[in-house]
C-alpha cells in the first residue's frame, strides 16, 4: 500500500468483522523522537494463539474468495523496512491489539495519507461500533470520538454526508494545526 492510512483502513475493517463495538486509533507522530507509532486497538472477538502465529504469512487468510492474506503481511513488512516493528497481541473474547512503529525520516517509509479521508471511511462502515481516533505530535494532541459526535447530533445522522465531510475535514484541519505549531 502507497499509504499507511490505507493500512490503518484495512486493519480496522478487520476489527469491524471481528464484531468490535469500540476501535481505538492512536497515532503519534514525533520528529523529536523520530518515530510514527500507530496502535489500534478492538474489543471484538480476538484470535486464538494459533491463528495468531498465522497471521502474517501472506498464505493465510480467513477470507474464503482468495488464498492469500496480504493486510498484516505488508504492514509488518512496511514497518520493518523503516526500522520498525509490529506487534499483535490478542486473546479469543477479549480482542486485539496492534502496535506499528516505523523510523519516521526512514527514506522508505510511505507517507501517512489523508487521515480525514480514512477516519470519515471508516465511521461510515460502523455499525453498533463505536471509534475514538486520537492523534499525538510533538506539538499536541487532538481525539474524535464518534460517541461524543452522535451525542452533539443529538439524534441527527452521524452517516449524513455533512457530518462526514466535516469530520474528514475536522481531523486533517487540526493535524495541520499540530504539524505547524
Amino acid at each position: 500500500m502507497k499509504e499507511i492510512s490505507m493500512h490503518i483502513l484495512d486493519i480496522v475493517m478487520n476489527s469491524v468483522k471481528a464484531k468490535s463495538t469500540l476501535i481505538e486509533i492512536e497515532v503519534e507522530d514525533s520528529v523529536k523522537k523520530n518515530c510514527l507509532n500507530i496502535i489500534i486497538k478492538d474489543n471484538g472477538i480476538g484470535m486464538s494463539e494459533e491463528m495468531l502465529k498465522k497471521v502474517t504469512d501472506p498464505f493465510f487468510t480467513t477470507r474464503t474468495t482468495r488464498k492469500v492474506g496480504l493486510g498484516l503481511p505488508m504492514l509488518k513488512e512496511s514497518c520493518e523496512r523503516c526500522n520498525g516493528k509490529l506487534t499483535i497481541d490478542s486473546q479469543l473474547g477479549a480482542g486485539t491489539v496492534l502496535k506499528c512503529f516505523f523510523e519516521r525520516n526512514n527514506i522508505d517509509r510511505a507517507p501517512m495519507g489523508n487521515m480525514g479521508e480514512t477516519i470519515m471511511t471508516i465511521i461510515n462502515s460502523l455499525h453498533d461500533c463505536e471509534l475514538i481516533y486520537t492523534h499525538y505530535t510533538d506539538c499536541g494532541m487532538f481525539s474524535l470520538s464518534t460517541e461524543e459526535i452522535k451525542n452533539i447530533l443529538d439524534g441527527g445522522d452521524i452517516l449524513d454526508s455533512s457530518v462526514l465531510l466535516w469530520i474528514k475535514d475536522y481531523i486533517n484541519e487540526n493535524i495541520r494545526e499540530l504539524s505547524i505549531n
